[in-house]
């Protein structure tokens, strides 16, 4: 078998076999790891002149794969964290092949020797009381859209579930009664169930019996009838917060997405005074290290633990450099 003649198979092979078949790995995986290779093979294409299909080991080395993440951060203009997200496809696909051809052992280890790209985490935006005040009241309720919208992010708010997951619902998984909860499948295929607050479960019954369908039907359903997109979740977020900006200016400074939604559940949360191993359940993290970026990004928790600090006893005094030289330096 030619060089040309390895990559193609030992692709399709990592999808069919080892994602699909042997790992089980989710849909969205699936999706991210084709979006990753389909951008990296038109990249290499675009640089060799070669057709996918025709590509070889060789012609996708260690050289091809530093500049596909190059380019994905300066002309594409994807963050560091997105760089890393598609090298880690990158090296599954090339240790899968270090298994099947190991003649091409020495060429897949220097791409498995290309180093993730360490990234500065920003604080997590969340809203305000006011803020989830204003957006939830937003949406126009006297239409059937804006009724669906306003159950969707009283939902997201309150329950703090992924996009995916809110997608994903279907009627069934909302039970309202005695103790109302929703049921969610997400990262890692791992069940959770997450209790409905009293004014939540009574907007949601009060939508889906106003909807009808049967049981395994879309909750949040489009004009067409089929679940709604992530991509249409996002929209309509993105379009109520605009909405709700007129009448909470703090809203003007902010990008609300979906995710945004899901840090404020985990913030209000918190603030409630809930530990934060229940938050990690709740929000279903795989590790409670996870969990710490809303402690992190807590101003009023910390200035609550300063409060209780003995003040320091010193008197107040400023530096000054003790030479013209230094104070020159110290100047810049």
């Amino acid at each position: 078998m030619t060089l040309a003649l390895t990559l193609a198979p030992t692709l399709e092979a990592f999808f069919s076999e080892r994602l699909i078949g042997q790992r089980h790995v989710s849909p969205h995986t699936v999706e991210a790891y084709r979006d990753t290779f389909r951008l990296l093979l038109t990249f290499a294409q675009d640089e060799t002149g070669t057709p996918p299909s025709a590509l070889g080991f060789e012609d996708v080395d260690a050289a091809l794969v530093g500049s596909f993440l190059h380019h994905l951060e300066i002309d594409r203009g994807n963050s560091a964290r997105t760089r890393n997200a598609r090298l880690a496809a990158i090296h599954s696909l090339f240790r899968y092949a270090a298994l099947r051809h190991p003649e091409h052992a020495a060429h897949i280890q220097r791409v498995l020797a290309i180093p993730a790209k360490r990234s500065r985490r920003a604080l997590v935006s969340f809203l305000s009381d006011d803020e989830v005040t204003a957006l939830v009241a937003a949406p126009d309720q006297t239409t059937a859209i804006g009724r669906r919208d306003h159950a969707l992010l009283l939902l997201a708010l309150q329950s703090g579930l992924r996009v995916s997951e809110l997608v994903s619902l279907r009627r069934d998984d909302v039970i309202v009664g005695v103790r109302s909860h929703v049921r969610c499948t997400g990262k890692g295929r791992k069940e959770r169930v997450t209790p409905l607050s009293k004014i939540t479960a009574a907007v949601l019954k009060e939508f889906m019996g106003e909807r009808g369908g049967g049981a395994g039907e879309p909750l949040f359903a489009s004009t067409h009838g089929g679940a709604l997109s992530r991509h249409a979740v996002g929209a309509l977020v993105t379009r109520h917060a605009a909405a709700a900006a007129h009448r909470c200016a703090s809203l003007q400074s902010k990008q609300v997405t979906p995710h945004v939604l899901r840090h404020t559940a985990a913030m209000r949360l918190l603030h409630a005074g809930n530990d934060i191993s229940m938050i990690a359940l709740w929000l279903g993290h795989e590790s409670i290290e996870t969990t710490q970026i809303y402690i992190h990004a807590d101003l009023a928790l910390k200035e609550k633990a300063l409060e209780r600090t003995t003040p320091i006893d010193v008197a107040a005094g400023r530096y000054r450099p003790p030479d013209a030289l230094l104070a020159f330096l110290e100047a810049l």
